[in-house]
């Protein structure tokens, strides 16, 4: 069972009167520094001023200054910028100024696993990982509620990283939750495996699959992505809700056989393999590597790949039918990602 901490064990004051310095200010970004400033702790952000994010973050209340200048600043550097872009960002304007008894602290595992950042050995490097998007962590908090998060600790340079890291945890909501022990290693490896083969990757051409199967079979596009696509949340929140087994005693006796009859033929040993052989390159830091040189490459094969997806007949069809619900809010009824 893994080793869970709570508001009871957390000491925020371990924190107070020190300078927290967040950089980014995109959906983790935001929802982090709203809530800890809204816990009581001093926080800037770290950001190009020029961005459009930092634009929102000055109305938003925070002082923003640049990368170098809230790494030097600051005695808590909270890294929420995306991977890929991590390991330039350090080396150029926080590593100068990460100086002896500060601590260096991220919400995914990836660039210290993968050494993408190699922080000096004399200062703390912390993980807190909320499970779940910004914007959930940020409504929760405001509803006197919490996401729960992980915690890790790769380096203890002055024997307090734990601490610093629970009350970290503390301020963005998480320990109202659970926090998680684990490792930096672990994180980041489950994370992406999750992300390749099941949560992202593997969901998404399941989705597909199914929608393609019925279109060429002769069935209409706008009935297979009901099907295959629209009614996924209906199943997933159930899932989500109380585990497979309140799925199952949720759907008809019909379904529920058609499961655990059907399910090994689709999704088996094959695709368990396949995703083993997933798992070893994000262990052996293929993954890592493969992305880093895609971005510093300039991205060609990635935006191909999204121009790619963006133009399935799924898109199109879903697009239409989305515009047809009401309930959906627009800004969720045709999002292209540039």
């Amino acid at each position: 069972m893994a080793t869970i901490f709570y508001a009871k064990d957390a000491h925020p004051e371990a924190l107070q009167g020190k300078t927290i310095a967040v950089f980014g200010y995109g959906s983790q970004g935001q929802a982090q520094a709203l809530n800890l400033r809204e816990s009581g702790f001093n926080v800037i952000i770290g950001l190009d001023p020029t961005r459009p994010t930092a634009k929102r973050a000055q109305e938003e209340g925070f002082e923003v200054v640049p990368v170098a200048e809230a790494a030097k600043r600051a005695d808590y550097l909270q890294i929420l910028t995306p991977d890929e872009t991590q390991g330039d960002m350090y080396e150029e304007s926080i590593k100068p100024h990460l100086t002896k008894g500060k601590a260096l602290a991220f919400s995914h595992g990836f660039a210290i696993t993968f050494k993408t950042i190699v922080p000096p050995p004399d200062v703390d490097v912390i993980m807190i990982a909320p499970k779940g998007p910004g914007h959930l962590v940020r409504r929760q908090y405001t509803e006197g509620r919490g996401v729960p998060a992980l915690i890790a600790i790769h380096q203890d340079a002055s024997g307090k990283a734990h601490e610093l890291g629970l009350a970290y945890a503390y301020g963005i909501g998480a320990t109202r939750a659970g926090v998680l022990q684990t490792t930096f290693k672990e994180e980041a490896e489950s994370d992406l495996f999750g992300e390749q083969t099941v949560l992202c990757g593997g969901l998404s051409s399941l989705i597909k699959k199914g929608f393609e199967t019925l279109v060429e079979a002769g069935y209409q596009p706008e009935i297979a992505y009901f099907e295959c696509c629209h009614e996924v949340k209906l199943i997933v929140d159930l899932i989500y809700e109380g585990g497979l087994e309140r799925m199952r005693y949720s759907i008809s006796n019909t379904a529920e056989y058609g499961d655990l009859t059907r399910a090994e033929v689709v999704v088996g040993d094959e695709t368990k393999t396949a995703m083993k052989k997933v798992l070893k390159q994000i262990q052996d830091g293929d993954f890592a590597r493969e992305w880093i040189a895609e971005h510093k490459s300039g991205n060609k094969n990635f935006n191909a790949l999204r121009a790619k997806e963006n133009a399935h007949q799924i898109e199109k069809v879903g697009k239409e039918l989305r515009s047809m619900m009401d309930w959906l809010p627009d800004a969720t009824k045709s999002t292209v990602k540039k």
